[in-house]
């Protein structure tokens, strides 16, 4: 055993889930409100994340770090993939956790991550049951995409993809900024623990106002 490699993978999963609970990402709040379009946090910082673990992996093969091998990708089977990202975005819209977060909301100490482990438990050993049927190998194995990265898919540099990401980063944040602004807003720290939604920001200044009408007319 490499106990160096298992060392930095433990390490780099408690470091995962710190950020992660920092983000409020142990509350299934912040997932079921960005289905909702009301609380953007997950876009945010996910899709951040996502661009600079590409730019890190592009700067790697630059390098020639991953040696000549490079790293595996898998082979896109389009129906195949379009039935997972259908399943397991319900999963997530339905419990308010993805397989990271859920165990995040367990060391958090909430019951429904646990719940929500063993639903995942049970699901994959369910499918496993049914995995060799001629429905599931029709569906995960017919509509073979040969190209396995968007750039090979559209013939262009990996670094142009890189600048249109960005740009749907700076787009999803000025959306999910005027979204939030019209809706209940951000759930904060406070909203999560004390369980309640926050506030609107013109519910709160009108309630402010009429607290001071109030006031002022008994005086």
């Amino acid at each position: 055993m490499d106990y160096g490699t298992a060392g930095t993978a433990l390490a780099t999963g408690i470091l995962f889930g710190f950020v992660l609970e920092q983000a409020g990402f142990g509350s299934p709040c912040k997932l079921t409100a960005q289905f909702r379009l009301t609380d953007w946090s997950v876009f945010k910082v996910m899709f951040s994340a996502i661009i600079v673990a590409a730019v890190g992996i592009l700067l790697l093969q630059v390098n020639n770090t991953f040696g000549a091998q490079g790293f595996y990708v898998s082979e896109m089977y389009l129906w195949g993939t379009v039935l997972g990202a259908v399943l397991i975005g319900a999963g997530f819209a339905i419990g308010g956790y993805c397989p990271g977060t859920s165990v995040v909301g367990l060391g958090s100490g909430r019951i429904d991550g646990l719940i929500f482990m063993l639903g995942m438990v049970v699901g994959v050993w369910a499918f496993a049951g049914v995995y060799d049927t001629s429905f599931i190998q029709t569906v995960v194995n017919t509509a073979y995409v040969s190209a396995k990265t968007v750039p090979e898919l559209f013939g262009v540099s990996p670094w142009l993809v890189i600048v249109a990401m960005v740009l749907m980063l700076i787009a999803g944040f000025a959306v999910g900024r005027a979204l939030e602004r019209r809706t209940q807003g951000v759930y904060t720290a406070e909203d999560i623990t004390e369980g309640h939604a926050p506030d609107q920001p013109d519910d709160l200044s009108r309630d402010l106002g009429r607290e001071a009408t109030a006031e002022n007319r008994s005086d």
